[in-house]
């Protein structure tokens, strides 16, 4: 049962033409929703799917915790979403979670993926990402690849981006065979199938993993964001309480 005196968890998604898209975020708020049961878990899309995140805002009332389906700081993580949040701020106390990524935990979902596709161990990795223009996000890519780095036993894995920003990931595979790695394996920094996951994935001349979607580490990381975020909206009644 719903815990009313929780905040709402809003999945923010970006949206793609891809029909597949949709139906992976949703399975993976389905593994968040039987993870924490008292929260009530609702989508919102930036563009294209429905429901956009406007429209999802526009039915809430109490408050929320907006969680960027995205895995670095952006346009959107920095623009889109705050725009929306303030948009509504005269009726819904909001706040919106860090992206997912840098973190511990989706650096086990993106190995985990690895595995799933068929890695062997040793081998150099492109970690292929959607790209901004932002040099913030540039910087969170390339934690995270130190990350999977690590979790793989040091091998070298190599940020590429799709759009954005380079390296692009045919760049990147051409930096590894030029420092002599014959292997190379692709990791998908992708929440859900999508034109750029597709792109970058009929790029890899070797293993190429799916897009997260519904990976058990990538749920869990979903409900550390809301709960940081929370506990921050909580914070200023807590201090009103107090004084």
């Amino acid at each position: 049962m719903t815990d009313r005196s929780l905040p709402t968890l809003v999945a923010v998604a970006h949206g793609s033409p891809d029909p597949r898209a949709e139906p992976s975020v949703r399975a993976l708020l389905r593994l968040v929703r039987a993870l924490r049961p008292g929260v009530r878990v609702e989508l919102g899309h930036l563009d294209i799917d429905r429901p956009l995140l406007d429209d999802t805002l526009a039915r809430l009332a109490g408050s929320a915790v907006l969680v960027p389906l995205l895995f670095s700081r952006g346009h959107h993580v920095k623009h889109d979403i705050p725009t929306a949040v303030a948009a509504v701020s005269h009726r819904l106390r909001a706040t919106v979670a860090g992206c997912l990524g840098p973190h511990p935990l989706l650096a086990e979902a993106l190995h985990s993926r690895l595995v799933e596709a068929g890695y062997r161990p040793g081998t150099a990795v492109v970690l292929a990402a959607a790209g901004s223009r932002d040099p913030e996000s540039a910087a969170g890519t390339a934690y995270t690849a130190a990350m999977l780095a690590t979790r793989l036993g040091g091998v070298p894995v190599l940020p590429a981006y799709a759009s954005a920003a380079g390296p692009t990931v045919p760049e990147a595979i051409a930096a590894l065979r030029a420092q002599g790695h014959r292997e190379i394996a692709l990791a998908s920094c992708f929440t859900a199938p999508g034109r750029f996951a597709t792109r970058c994935a009929e790029q890899a001349p070797g293993v190429a993993a799916a897009p997260l979607g519904n990976h058990p580490a990538l749920a869990r990381l979903l409900l550390h964001r809301y709960d940081q975020a929370r506990s921050a909206l909580a914070a200023p009644a807590l201090a009103t309480t107090a004084s």
